[in-house]
């Protein structure tokens, strides 16, 4: 089974009183956001925090803060996107389907508008530090896409940027996202 393909699992861990390591929380993650008008899309936010130096909160405050494309002021937040085929959607989104599900994540002033290279492209105030885990996904850019292969990496610095898919099998990219000036 593939990573798009079944829940992720998150483990947490904590040092107890006698400051030993031990695991607080072993399951799976129910923080997902899904477009409905990209069936099979998802954004799972594995954890987030609201400064730096980072406090150690609890899962609860972290499923308690608001959804956003950005991060936190002053922190960070990781995610793990899966990316269905473009086929699968492309043709029957509108621009109002987009704009609905920017609003959804919290982010509408992230979208670039109908008129950029990709539906779903976004800018937001982010240093988002990337990895490919499965599928060749493309990062599409103002002067062209990019396409990439499990293990490439890109350090995404606050510019207009799409995760598209133009293959016909999921892709999953880990993307840690940090609060940063434009």
């Amino acid at each position: 089974m593939t990573i798009a393909e079944r829940p992720l699992r998150r483990l947490v861990t904590v040092d107890g009183p006698d400051g030993r390591s031990f695991l607080l929380a072993d399951g799976a993650v129910d923080d997902v956001l899904h477009d409905p008008a990209r069936p099979g899309f998802s954004l799972t936010r594995i954890w987030a925090t609201d400064g730096t130096p980072a406090l150690a909160l609890a899962a609860e405050q972290v499923r308690a803060m608001a959804w956003s494309l950005g991060a936190p002021t002053h922190g960070s937040v990781f995610r793990v996107l899966v990316l269905p085929p473009d086929a699968g959607w492309r043709a029957t989104t509108t621009p109002a389907q987009v704009q609905a599900w920017f609003r959804s994540a919290g982010s509408p002033e992230a979208w670039c508008g109908p008129d950029a290279p990709h539906p779903y492209m976004q800018k937001t105030r982010t240093l988002d530090l990337c990895v490919v885990l499965e599928g060749e996904p493309t990062l599409v850019l103002d002067h062209g896409p990019v396409t990439l292969a499990p293990g490439d990496t890109v350090v995404q610095r606050a510019t207009r940027h799409a995760w598209s898919n133009r293959t016909e099998r999921p892709c999953v990219v880990a993307i840690s996202s940090h609060d940063a000036a434009a």
